[in-house]
C-alpha cells in the first residue's frame, strides 16, 4: 500500500474549489458509483440512493480494516457527493431548466460520488456484493460503475441556498454569451461541499458546472 494520504481538497482544488466568478475547465475521466432516480429530491428515495452511494463508498475505503488491500490502495478523504440534473422527459416540452417555476416532482437526477483510480470494474462487482450483505435494505442492486468524462465545461461556486441556484446560474449564461460559448446540454452538475445539516444555508458552497461545445 503506497503511503500519504489523498485529499480531493487539495489535489483537486481546480475540480472541487473554484472561483465564484464563471471560469472555462477541462475535466478528465474519473470512477463514479452511479445512481439514477427520477422526483424531487427532498423525498425519501432520493435520499436512499444517497446513503447507498456513501455505504458503496466507504465499504471501498474501508477495505484496508477487512484485511483486503487493492493493488494502488492510498488512503484517501472520500469524495462529495455530485449530482447531474435534467427534468424528466415529458416535462421538457413546455419548460426550460434550470427554472425556479419547475416542479421539483419534475426532476431527473444522477447521483454519483467519485472513487480513486484504483477502482477497476472487477474491484467495483467485490463492492456492490460486500454492501449488499451489510446493507440489504438498501438499493444497491440499482447502482452501477462508470468512468465519466465531462470535457470543456463552464463552472463556478455558488455560495447559498440551493433555491437560490438560479442567480448563479444567469452569470453563467451570461458569461456564455459574452465568450460566445455554447452550451452542449440542457443537463448540469453539482457537486456538493457543504453539509446541509451542519450548515447555514447562506454559507453552503456548492459547485455549478455545465458542459460546453469544445
Amino acid at each position: 500500500m503506497e503511503t500519504g494520504k489523498i485529499d480531493y481538497k487539495k489535489t483537486d482544488k481546480l475540480y472541487y474549489l473554484p472561483k465564484t466568478d464563471p471560469e472555462i475547465i477541462d475535466v478528465p475521466a474519473f470512477r463514479f458509483f452511479v445512481l439514477e432516480g427520477e422526483g424531487d429530491p427532498n423525498k425519501e428515495g432520493f435520499s436512499k440512493h444517497v446513503e447507498t452511494l456513501y455505504a458503496l463508498s466507504y465499504t471501498l475505503k474501508m477495505l484496508p480494516k477487512s484485511g483486503y488491500i487493492p493493488e494502488g490502495y492510498r488512503e484517501y478523504t472520500v469524495f462529495p457527493l455530485e449530482g447531474v440534473w435534467d427534468i424528466k422527459s415529458e416535462a421538457k416540452s413546455a419548460n426550460s431548466f434550470p427554472s425556479d417555476v419547475i416542479s421539483k416532482d419534475d426532476y431527473a437526477y444522477r447521483i454519483m460520488i467519485r472513487q480513486p483510480d484504483f477502482l477497476t470494474p472487477e474491484l467495483a462487482e467485490e463492492i456492490f456484493e460486500r454492501t449488499k450483505k451489510k446493507k440489504p435494505e438498501l438499493p444497491v442492486d440499482k447502482a452501477i460503475f462508470e468512468i465519466l468524462e465531462e470535457g470543456r465545461c463552464v463552472q463556478m461556486m455558488h455560495i447559498g441556498p440551493y433555491d437560490e441556484e438560479s442567480k448563479s446560474f444567469s452569470r453563467m449564461a451570461d458569461f456564455c454569451e459574452i465568450n460566445e460559448l455554447v452550451r452542449k446540454e440542457r443537463r448540469h452538475r453539482e457537486i456538493y461541499l457543504s453539509d446541509p445539516r451542519k450548515t447555514a444555508p447562506e454559507r453552503m458552497k456548492t459547485v455549478l458546472r455545465w458542459r460546453i461545445v469544445s
